[in-house]
């Protein structure tokens, strides 16, 4: 049995730019149980650590990372970019939640889990994701772990359930109330939910049953179930 699980939202966003191995290490020496970051890949089909589809936001190029190989990406950004092979040797031994954003069809799964597999992290990191990427994770790989990201109220139909076959429900924190956690649960899958960043959405949402919680605040969330407040529930992992 254990409590819930504390996840890290692109790392410590708030010590540290996003999805950067700085912000991914802090993360976890504050505390963090995994840590979540975004994958996407350069021209070169190298998986890399950004959100944006452009370098825009973050490193102030407005390039689109699919236009430029991972040589250039390294060279616009001082190295600030990891790759995901990076990503995951800096966070050896430690669970990471490995989010698609964007379009994610077959052969950009198959990039992302040979980098996985190739790495030795097939054990520690699971997936999140649309119905279409997660969709695209399955058929790559049949063991993966997943974490089905769903934006609606309204359950997803049993039939995309079947074909994902996911072993987390992943909601936006503010949809999450009483009657979704207990149907949730009810249909044999974990609760995950992103991204509250306050002390009290995270005691509500604990006091909901919730089995993980993504935030940006890695420091207050752990320093909440240091408290007592974030062990309110048990559940089978």
């Amino acid at each position: 049995m254990q409590t819930l699980t504390a996840v890290a939202h692109r790392g410590a966003p708030y010590r540290f730019r996003e999805n950067t191995l700085d912000s991914l290490r802090s993360a976890l020496q504050q505390g963090a149980d995994a840590v979540e970051f975004d994958v996407r890949l350069t021209r070169d089909d190298v998986p890399v650590l950004l959100h944006d589809e452009t370098l825009k936001r973050l490193w102030e190029h407005d390039r689109p990372l699919r236009s430029l190989s991972a040589d250039e990406v390294r060279g616009l950004t001082a190295g600030g970019v990891p790759t995901l092979a990076d990503a995951l040797a800096a966070t050896d031994g430690s669970r990471v939640l490995v989010d698609l954003p964007g379009r994610v069809d077959r052969r950009t799964a198959r990039a992302v889990l040979d980098v996985v597999r190739q790495c030795g992290a097939q054990e520690r990191a699971y997936y999140c994701a649309d119905a279409e990427a997660m969709l695209a994770v399955r058929a790559a790989d049949p063991s993966a772990e997943i974490a089905l990201t769903w934006k609606s109220i309204a359950p997803p139909r049993p039939a995309l359930l079947a074909a994902v076959r996911p072993r987390w429900l992943n909601y936006r924190f503010a949809l999450v109330d009483h009657d979704l956690a207990a149907r949730v649960h009810r249909g044999g899958h974990l609760l995950s939910v992103w991204t509250p960043d306050t002390r009290r959405s995270m005691r509500r949402l604990v006091d909901l049953g919730v089995d993980s919680i993504t935030t940006n605040r890695i420091d207050t969330l752990c320093a909440l179930r240091g408290a007592g407040e974030g062990e309110g529930h048990t559940r089978e992992r």
